[in-house]
């Protein structure tokens, strides 16, 4: 609709705000009070969406977007068009516009709820990108279930003091060690295979210990080890000395395995120039990192992206005033995500530094930095 003018909406827009509530809908309306409360709120955004017909400016829509204090997260929490006026791509221009209101904002998703019998409205959301990750029962006041979707809005864009990282999916469920060296290494060598024969020839050399329960990923040491193999400069930082993941394991005989795994390791980096630093690594040594032309490979904890306790490895891409930029090899296919949603992915610095670590009691920090080639 080219004659629509989008802005953002004032105490005078209060009278026609509540007549488009009124037309749109019969239940879930939001009152005077509520309206009045959001515009006076600074965070917020509501934007309308107006058209001259007939020489009188009339309001067509309107969305209104909550912004949350604590975290890096806006959500559409009601959004109407006029219903003389559907059908002519209003509701897709309210939606862009609270994106870029909320991107401009430093959010990084947007979410939304929709009845889940609202076919238009689903078909749009899903058209415009966003996904379902899960449901609301008993939301509406009829009852009604409401499907909840997201989309990531917030996108890195690139810097030249920091060298570009391509991005390489792991193939398999416990390879995301060696997805995250390949990227680090593919960046510093271009003729670095991004292959998953690669990929599988990492975990072999990398991994503790593959068990049919256990601990079956890679540790810092042998991912140190595989950079280093391959001709790179590597470093390893770790918050503690002895063997890695024995708490994953019960048997003491798979501990035992564990720990002369570690030695081997140990062993191994002893004839080589790789250094181990027994602290943690901090946000100012990443970026120190990052600007020398380095890649941070780092092991996080998966709890707060998606509510799973596993540790997982990540390659850091840059960082900036506000946010640690991550590739995430792991692409979560049957929940609808993409490549789009895993590169760059921005991860507030307050939140990287919570999920940095793993483990419950003496949490776990571990990375690995890959320079150069020797």
């Amino acid at each position: 609709m080219s004659d629509l003018q989008l802005r953002l909406a004032t105490s005078d827009d209060l009278n026609t705000l509540l007549q488009l509530e009124h037309r749109c809908f019969t239940e879930d309306r939001l009152s005077r009070r509520s309206f009045r409360r959001f515009l006076d709120m600074p965070r917020d955004r509501l934007i309308v969406a107006e058209a001259e017909s007939k020489g009188v400016i009339e309001l067509m829509g309107y969305c209104l977007v909550l912004m949350s204090a604590a975290t890096r997260m806006a959500r559409i929490y009601s959004i109407a068009v006029l219903p003389t006026a559907r059908g002519r791509g209003i509701g897709e221009q309210l939606v862009r516009a609270a994106e870029r209101e909320a991107a401009d904002a430093g959010r990084i998703l947007m979410r939304l709820e929709v009845r889940e019998d609202n076919g238009g409205a689903i078909g749009l959301y899903k058209r415009l990108g966003y996904r379902q990750f899960g449901t609301y029962r008993d939301y509406y006041e009829d009852h009604g279930t409401a499907l909840r979707f997201e989309r990531r809005i917030l996108f890195y864009e690139p810097a030249p003091e920091f060298t570009p990282v391509p991005y390489y999916p792991q193939t398999t469920d416990f390879s995301c060690g060696p997805a995250a060296l390949i990227m680090a290494m593919a960046a510093l060598d271009e003729q670095q295979p991004l292959t998953t024969l690669e990929e599988l020839k990492i975990w072999r050399e990398a991994t503790t210990i593959f068990m049919l329960a256990g601990h079956g990923g890679c540790g810092p040491h042998g991912l140190a080890l595989s950079a280093w193999n391959r001709g790179f400069e590597a470093s390893a930082w770790l918050s503690t000395e002895g063997p890695l993941f024995q708490d994953t394991v019960r048997s003491d005989d798979k501990k035992r395995v564990l720990e002369l795994v570690h030695e081997g390791f140990l062993q191994d980096i002893g004839q080589t120039s790789i250094e181990l630093h027994h602290n943690p690594l901090t946000l100012e040594a990443i970026a120190q990192a990052l600007h020398s032309g380095r890649v941070p490979i780092i092991l996080i904890s998966t709890w707060q992206l998606n509510r799973s306790r596993v540790p997982h490895w990540v390659t850091v891409c840059a960082i900036d005033d506000q946010f640690v930029y991550l590739h995430d090899p792991e692409i979560d296919v049957k929940d609808g995500e993409t490549v789009a949603d895993k590169q760059h992915l921005p991860v507030d610095k307050r939140v990287f530094s919570q999920i940095s670590r793993y483990g419950r009691n003496q949490p776990l920090q571990a990375a690995v930095i890959v320079g150069p080639k020797r």
